[in-house]
């Protein structure tokens, strides 16, 4: 067993978030090694977001995204107090799922809302949930949400999101696909 002193274990709460108590276990049982616990607190945190998702989160906040004046997104996420909407990571994953949402134009929030006629591997037709993440291709934004929730402790949900685009005829929501469909 490695000997864990205070640097390491504040080196890894900065890195990944996580609490003291959960850095020094992890890092003893890493043997030190920093990527190696930070692996551990992240795949901890992931069966901690699983945990979670059954309450009820009807907090939060909408977050709009303008691209240059032509593409616009307006996202709703949700989380279970006021106290972590306001928080300053929740803002931050708000904008970047906004951000999401005007570069890539999903059409679906997770796989289950896409119908059974299209598959995952159609681009037009990946949920957003699904899609990689557009600053880190080896992360998806539903990977950013169960790291949030472990991070910040409460169960976080994408409810809904608009899209909108200079020159195109209305707006790109989860509704209007139903309404298309129809």
């Amino acid at each position: 067993m490695a000997k864990v002193g205070a640097a390491e274990v504040k080196q890894l709460r900065e890195a990944t978030g996580a609490g003291v108590i959960e850095c020094r276990n992890a890092l003893v049982e890493a043997n030190g090694d920093q990527a190696k616990a930070a692996e551990l607190l992240r795949q901890r945190g992931i069966a901690k977001a699983g945990k979670k998702s059954d309450r009820e989160a009807n907090q939060g906040l909408v977050e709009a995204y303008i691209h240059s004046g032509r593409v616009g997104a307006m996202v709703e996420l949700n989380c279970e107090t006021d106290f972590v909407a306001r928080n300053e990571a929740f803002r931050t994953l708000a904008r970047e799922i906004a951000m999401q949402v005007a570069s890539m134009n999903p059409r679906y929030i997770s796989a289950e809302e896409r119908p059974a006629t299209f598959t995952a591997d159609d681009p037009d037709h990946q949920a957003l949930l699904d899609q990689d993440y557009i600053r880190n291709s080896r992360q998806t934004i539903g990977d950013m949400v169960k790291e949030a929730i472990a991070t910040l402790g409460e169960n976080i949900v994408v409810r809904r999101f608009v899209r909108y685009e200079l020159g195109k005829s209305g707006a790109t929501t989860k509704e209007d696909e139903a309404d298309t469909a129809s």
